[in-house]
């Protein structure tokens, strides 16, 4: 278990196997560029839903966002399972999350009015330092960290999934949802720890570039990366709501 995001086991790099060629190894510098792009991808799709959100066009964004949410997912998993395909797959998989996310963020806009700047810019400012404080040796990627942030993750999924299973029989574990401090308090750990799986995601891929891993790996690493931002993105903006005393 090299880290908590499921994008991310090291089953891929042994799958992927070693570059053929000196000239088609994977690179951290090819990796930050190939996130750039699935970023910039992400935004427009973003803002494409939110301008529909916006004008009022309600039935054609929801569509979008259901579209964006199931296609997504189902997008994410056939990158996981044929990291090859991660060069066609990847910017797919960005457009549809941002169609998601667009739609979702202007929704949640329009009852808190800046909340999605807010998301937005502490997502980008927790990412900056999660880098620096990588990047300098303050905070390393040891075995024992990596076993408590999936252990940790892990919790977090299995909370959720008996949240769903709990909302399909009209049950809620209101604990979790509600704007109060326990509430609030959640999702400030939550966010604690989506950004400490930043710091594995940081040390797989530079795991992938000392391997040699194919130069497709670069995708596959940027998509991997962004599964980690987006799920991030959405704590904190469900954080912040609570925060102004909204419900999910």
């Amino acid at each position: 278990m090299a880290t908590a995001n499921p994008a991310m086991n090291e089953a891929v790099y042994q799958r992927a196997g070693y570059a053929e060629s000196a000239t088609n190894v994977m690179t951290l510098q090819g990796t930050v560029m190939k996130t750039a792009v699935l970023l910039g991808i992400l935004v427009v799709a973003a803002g494409f839903t939110w301008g529909k959100v916006a004008a009022g066009e309600m039935e054609l964004a929801y569509g979008l966002l259901i579209a964006g949410s199931i296609g997504g997912f189902i997008t994410a998993l056939v990158t996981i399972f044929f990291p090859r395909a991660s060069p066609f797959t990847a910017p797919i998989y960005a457009a549809l999350e941002g169609l998601f996310l667009g739609a979702v963020s202007r929704v949640i806009e329009t009852q808190f009015p800046g909340i999605a700047i807010q998301a937005l810019g502490l997502t980008v400012g927790i990412l900056a330092m999660m880098l620096f404080v990588y990047g300098t040796g303050i905070i390393r990627a040891t075995e024992k960290f990596k076993i408590g942030v999936v252990a940790a993750t892990g919790a977090i999924c299995l909370v959720y999934l008996v949240s769903m299973v709990m909302s399909m029989f009209g049950a809620r574990m209101s604990f979790i949802h509600d704007s109060g401090p326990i509430g609030i308090g959640i999702s400030v750990v939550i966010v604690i720890i989506a950004a400490l799986n930043l710091i594995l995601d940081f040390d797989f891929i530079e795991q992938g570039v000392a391997r040699q891993a194919p130069k497709y790996m670069e995708w596959y690493g940027g998509f991997s990366l962004l599964v980690t931002l987006v799920w991030m993105y959405l704590e904190i903006l469900r954080l912040l709501a609570k925060m102004r005393g909204g419900r999910d």
